[in-house]
C-alpha cells in the first residue's frame, strides 16, 4: 500500500518547504509516491520537483477560482500510475507536514480505508454568492468541504465516475467558481458516503487558521513575523494537533517561516493519541473485479479530457 502526495503548484512553481518535505518523506519512501501538477514546467527550478512532475498531457488550465480540473488531472494520473496508491493527499506549495513520519505511517496503515476531510453545510448565502452554483442544486447538496484533504482509492474512483456519469452537475458546480470547496462533498453525498463513519473521518487532514484570516478568501499565512505573532502561531498549531488526532499537514506556510518551529512540532511533539486499527478481510476475486471496473472508469476520463 502506498500514499500519493498530489501537489498542485503555480505562481512561483516551488515547494516552499522542500527541504523539510524531502527529509520527512525519506523514512517512508517505500510507501510514498509524489506527483506535481504545474502550470509551466519551464518555471520549475527544483530538479527534485521536475523528477516528480506528471506528464504534460495531464496538465489542466488552473486559476484560483477554477482549480478542480487540476485536482482531477493529478488524481487521475496518480490513480492509474500505481495500483498500490491507496491514499491520495491533495496539497499546495504552501503545505508542510506537521506530524512525524512514524505517526503518519501509523495513521495510514490504520485508516487507509477512510477519507479524511471536513464536510459541513455550506456556510455562505447561496442566493448571493455564486460559488459552486449551489443555488442550482437540491438543498441536500448545499455542502462545503475542506479544499485540501486526503482521499482513498475508492473515493477517487467514485469522483471519476461522478465526473463522467453526472457531467451536467459536475459542469454546473465547476462553473460557479471555488468548486473545489463543494464538489467532493457533493460526490460523497451522491454515493451515500456522508454518514458512513467507517469510510469518512469528518475532520481536517490539513489544518489552517481561519480565525486570523489574511483576507476574505484566505486563512492566516504562517510567515516570519514578530514574536507575538509567532507565539500565536505555535499556540494555534499546538491546540489543533491536540484536539485533532487526524491532522497531517499545515497550510499556508511561506518560505521564510522559521523551520525550527515546524520541526519541533514534527519531531518533538507527541500527544499520545489513541488510534484503533481496523482489520479488513482480503478478497482477491472481489478486488480483481473492482480493478477491471476502474479501468473502464479511467478510459472514460481519458475520453473526457483528451478526445
Amino acid at each position: 500500500m502506498k500514499v500519493a502526495l498530489c501537489f498542485i503548484i503555480s505562481y512561483n512553481h516551488v515547494l516552499y518547504k522542500e527541504k523539510i518535505w524531502r527529509e520527512w518523506i525519506e523514512p517512508n519512501k517505500d510507501i510514498i509516491n509524489i506527483y506535481f501538477h504545474y502550470k509551466n514546467i519551464h518555471l520549475i527550478r527544483s530538479p527534485w520537483i521536475k523528477t516528480h512532475c506528471i506528464p504534460k498531457e495531464y496538465i489542466a488550465p488552473t486559476t484560483y477560482y477554477h482549480v478542480v480540473p487540476a485536482y482531477m488531472s493529478v488524481l487521475s494520473f496518480a490513480f492509474s500510475n500505481d495500483i498500490n496508491n491507496k491514499w491520495f493527499c491533495l496539497l499546495t506549495e504552501s503545505c508542510v507536514p506537521i506530524i512525524s513520519p512514524e505517526l503518519f505511517r501509523k495513521i495510514f496503515m490504520y485508516y487507509h480505508h477512510a477519507i479524511i476531510v471536513g464536510i459541513k453545510h455550506a456556510y455562505w448565502n447561496i442566493d448571493i454568492h455564486q460559488r459552486a452554483n449551489l443555488r442550482l442544486l437540491h438543498k441536500d447538496y448545499h455542502l462545503a468541504n475542506d479544499p485540501w484533504f486526503t482521499l482513498t482509492r475508492d473515493h477517487v474512483h467514485k469522483t471519476i465516475l461522478f465526473m463522467i456519469k453526472k457531467q451536467d452537475i459536475y459542469q454546473t458546480v465547476c462553473k460557479g467558481g471555488l468548486a473545489n470547496e463543494s464538489i467532493f462533498g457533493i460526490v460523497l453525498k451522491t454515493f451515500n458516503e456522508i454518514n458512513n463513519h467507517y469510510t469518512l473521518i469528518n475532520t481536517s487532514a490539513t489544518i489552517s487558521d481561519w480565525s486570523r484570516m489574511e483576507n476574505a478568501t484566505s486563512p492566516h499565512v504562517f510567515k516570519n513575523d514578530n514574536e507575538i505573532v509567532l507565539e500565536k502561531d505555535k499556540t494555534f498549531i499546538y491546540n489543533e494537533l491536540k484536539k485533532n488526532k487526524f491532522a497531517l499537514f499545515l497550510r499556508k506556510v511561506t518560505h521564510d517561516y522559521p523551520d525550527d518551529i515546524l520541526l519541533d512540532f514534527i519531531y518533538k511533539t507527541d500527544f499520545k493519541h489513541e488510534y484503533i486499527q481496523v482489520h479488513i478481510s482480503n478478497n482477491n476475486t472481489y478486488t480483481a473485479i473492482i480493478y477491471i471496473f476502474l479501468l473502464f472508469g479511467l478510459f472514460g476520463v481519458y475520453l473526457y479530457f483528451f478526445i
